[in-house]
């Protein structure tokens, strides 16, 4: 009986081991197919663009920075208050951005001119800055508290 017992266990085992070997196989990734042939041809021209002039290309906008924090009266930070920027020299605004959770805001603007930076929050007085972007620097740090609309508490 141990002998039956002993070559029923071998055989389940040489039968699970045969089922298994085909299935590992089955999972292996297959090979990579083989690289194209080498071309013989000379490499096409391409045609001149903005970067064969000298010019740098970034993927970025190199600008002048404009960045604060706006507040309420109180001192708190004031988020979702709205804002318009445009050029001193023109009448419309060019640029629209609100604050974030903490009343921050970030922008960037071409450098080289004077900017008005419009702040409207509802229930406030608007605010109003100028922002000169023709200097070296290349950003303006800026903080604007809201007033109430009668003027000043």
């Amino acid at each position: 009986m141990k002998m039956e017992s002993r070559l029923g266990v071998l055989g389940t085992a040489v039968l699970v081991i045969a089922c298994w070997i085909p299935s590992v196989k089955a999972q292996q990734p297959p090979p990579p197919p083989p690289p194209p042939p080498e071309s013989t041809a000379p490499p096409t021209p391409v045609a001149p663009d903005s970067t064969s002039t000298g010019k740098k290309r970034h993927s970025y906008f190199e600008g002048f920075l404009i960045r604060g924090t706006v507040f309420t009266p109180e001192g708190r930070a004031f988020p979702d208050v709205q804002m318009k920027i445009r050029r001193t020299t023109e009448k419309k605004f060019r640029w629209e951005i609100s604050t974030n959770s903490r009343g921050d805001f970030a922008i960037r603007v071409p450098p080289g001119a004077e900017y008005e930076l419009v702040v409207h929050a509802k229930g406030f007085a608007d605010q109003s800055k100028i922002i000169d972007a023709k200097s070296s620097t290349s950003a303006e740090n800026i903080s604007i508290r809201m007033e109430s609309p009668g003027g000043k508490k």
